[in-house]
């Protein structure tokens, strides 16, 4: 809902769910997933966030009351088959590593980076939202052999259903990255097919999908989209210094 606070007069979002039923385990981890977002969310305050202001529940639903980012989603932008100067790619993949940087080392790890959960606010500014399956350090609320995430950005460790950690994050978002130096996912099918992409083959480098995009970025996008987690790179910060390196011209 696109709401108003009246205590500190602002307008907001509010995100509602229905309380599940006692006997729908489905429901019931939909409902923990819910409020681990407010958990999640909450305790991170980042320009590059959507922030969270609050969470409630009664007998008959949940919510969370979060900032209000009026622009997009890069996905609305993404399907629409819009091109990105490499600038602008640069400027939006910065911003969301900070993001992911910033959230890591407080010990929150996204799990579910994706294009619809990067909203464009005013200006352009880049919110990272929806940290709805994020796994909290130290936490036992996420459980070691459930896939969750969204297929086509999770990394070879997600789909095997195997703990992961923030380096699962920087495959996420090399996918993005990938996505908008070509305009295209660089693993794509149905589960099963995609799957076996991810777990055995390479994608093609975008430099030989996009005229536009410099061949520096072949590496970047290789190293992290690396198959095993410690051949990526260690932090968000060290994969958004590697962007910039890499539209400079310059070595990282």
């Amino acid at each position: 809902y696109d709401a108003w606070d009246r205590l500190i007069e602002r307008r907001v979002a509010i995100k509602v769910v229905r309380r599940p039923a006692g006997n729908d385990p489905e429901a019931l981890e939909a409902h923990a997933r819910f409020r681990r977002e407010a958990q999640a969310a909450g305790r991170l305050q980042h320009p590059n966030i959507v922030a969270v202001y609050d969470y409630g529940e009664d007998e008959n639903a949940a919510w969370i009351v979060m900032e209000l980012v009026e622009g997009g989603s890069l996905k609305k932008l993404l399907d629409a088959k819009e091109r990105f100067p490499l600038p602008e790619i640069v400027r939006v993949m910065t911003q969301v590593l900070e993001a992911l940087d910033y959230s890591h080392k407080r010990g929150v790890v996204h799990r579910d980076i994706k294009p619809a959960n990067v909203m464009l606010g005013e200006g352009g500014q880049v919110k990272l939202a929806d940290f709805g399956i994020a796994r909290i350090e130290n936490s036992s609320m996420t459980q070691v052999g459930q896939v969750m995430g969204t297929p086509s950005y999770m990394a070879p460790e997600q789909l095997r259903g195997e703990p992961v950690d923030l380096r699962a994050d920087i495959w996420a978002a090399g996918v993005l990255l990938y996505q908008l130096l070509t305009g295209a996912k660089p693993f794509e099918g149905d589960f099963v097919a995609l799957s076996h992409r991810v777990l055995h083959t390479e994608p093609p480098p975008p430099s030989a999908l996009s005229v536009t995009c410099p061949k520096a970025f072949d590496a970047v996008v290789a190293k992290a989209l690396a198959k095993r987690p410690e051949d990526r790179y260690p932090s968000a910060a060290a994969f958004a210094e590697a962007i910039r390196a890499a539209a400079s011209g310059t070595r990282p």
